[in-house]
């Protein structure tokens, strides 16, 4: 069997959806299990109900709930030419009246807890698959039955061991050719049955989760690219899609700002061996990226990435020489702040290092201060070379440095891994240096 995951650009509307529809219905000898997203823009209005019933405004959080009815419903009345079947009527009437409850409930007690939220973002995706399910014909999976997870509300932790458990239970028996199962990614529930979520863009790591629950010969994820592209074209619009990326790769440019994945997608299909395709909904005939671990490109560089703007930290102390554990005291300081770190470079009285944007610089400063001299550097980006010969390819280093010319780098760190580059400059600096490293570097790639 396969599994196929579609975004919310995927199923925006009637339209979008019989696209799909043909999709899943040229898989149907694979045995397809159907992971759908949140109509459209159905989350964020979500989102914005929750958030005016929670300030007290529950007409606003009315008037929200409302427009997203009327989407669903003209979204079915169109896919079945103005006669919606009764089942489908009864099922989007019973979760809009769940979803009314929810808001006036928040909206009397003027609380928005983590968990009452996610309780109101799961109705996006329970919504698009009854409506897609009606439509194909296929049988409808409620995930919360299968993807477990702790109870960390919003940002919920999959269990791999009982969701293996739980899928052969709900989904294996629904599964054969000819047949289609429809899901929701994103949503999950805890043993007690607490509606969870995996957190924005989780809708990936569903499929990778299920797929390797079920053994799947592939997940194919369909968005609005061809594929992973060499960069992004909004930048670099000479970019190119790339026909195979290793796990590895995939997974470094995910964390360093690529948009086609969601990073935590790919570790379940690590584990499982299953290979992950990343595909063009309206181009289904077109170029696609084959993701799997047993890829070996032998390219140099790959792909570019870009994250930003991130703050750079160089904390200077003479402690430093020829002392230990001044390592151990910094990073201390950054564990207890719960900051996280993502590039590194050391030199024998200083170590640079760079932290997302937002981090609350102020408490983080005064701890650091107590040991050591802080300079603080905001608005820089970071720029990741992705590749499998990063390290052993002679002269690398020369052709980075001469393709960015005048663009001044401030820190260069090489990933542990040793298929990551990554160059710190200026945020201002990040595109023409996407394009300089991309032209001399990445341009020709196929």
């Amino acid at each position: 069997m396969i599994v196929l995951k579609f975004g919310g650009s995927s199923v925006a509307d009637a339209a979008c959806m019989r696209q799909v529809a043909g999709l899943v219905k040229a898989a149907l000898p694979k045995s397809p299990l159907v992971v759908l997203s949140a109509m459209g823009k159905t989350t964020n209005g979500l989102f914005d109900a929750a958030k005016a019933a929670e300030s007290g405004d529950l007409t606003l959080a009315m008037e929200r709930q409302r427009a997203l009815m009327a989407s669903h419903r003209q979204a079915a009345s169109d896919l079945f030419a103005g006669s919606v079947p009764e089942s489908l009527d009864v099922a989007l009437t019973d979760l809009f009246g769940e979803l009314e409850l929810l808001l006036r409930g928040v909206a009397l007690l003027r609380e928005l807890s983590p968990r009452s939220m996610d309780a109101i973002a799961s109705l996006g995706e329970r919504l698009s698959t009854r409506v897609f399910a009606a439509f194909v014909g296929g049988a409808w999976v409620d995930a919360r039955k299968v993807l477990r997870t702790d109870q960390v509300f919003g940002e919920a932790i999959p269990q791999p061991a009982a969701i293996r458990a739980l899928a052969a239970e709900h989904m294996k028996p629904l599964l054969g050719a000819g047949q289609v199962v429809v899901t929701q990614g994103y949503i999950g529930a805890t043993e007690d049955g607490l509606t969870t979520t995996l957190g924005r863009g989780g809708s990936d790591y569903s499929a990778a989760l299920f797929g390797a629950a079920l053994g799947a010969e592939e997940v194919q994820i369909w968005t609005d690219v061809e594929g992973v592209l060499t960069c992004d074209p909004r930048i670099v619009p000479e970019a190119l899609p790339l026909s195979e990326l290793s796990f590895a790769e995939a997974a470094e440019l995910a964390a360093f700002g690529a948009k086609v994945l969601h990073p935590a997608t790919i570790q379940p299909a690590v584990e499982a061996g299953i290979p992950v395709t990343v595909r063009h909904t309206q181009k289904p005939e077109g170029r696609f990226t084959t993701i799997s671990a047993e890829v070996h490109t032998g390219r140099p560089i790959t792909a570019l990435a870009s994250r930003g703007p991130v703050t750079v930290l160089t904390v200077s102390s003479t402690r430093m020489l020829a002392q230990s554990g001044f390592l151990a005291r910094l990073f201390e300081v950054f564990g207890r702040r719960g900051v996280s770190v993502d590039l590194v470079a050391t030199a024998e009285v200083s170590v640079s290092l760079t932290v997302e944007a937002d981090v609350p610089l102020k408490p983080l400063i005064e701890d650091l201060s107590a040991f050591a001299k802080v300079e603080i550097h905001e608005g820089r980006a970071i720029i990741a070379a992705v590749g499998e010969r990063l390290k052993s390819t002679p002269g690398l280093g020369s052709k980075l440095l001469t393709a960015l010319g005048d663009i001044n780098v401030e820190m260069i760190s090489m990933g542990g891994n040793e298929i990551n580059l990554s160059l710190v400059v200026k945020v201002e600096s990040t595109h023409e240096a996407l394009r300089r490293l991309h032209r001399v570097l990445v341009g020709g790639i196929s």
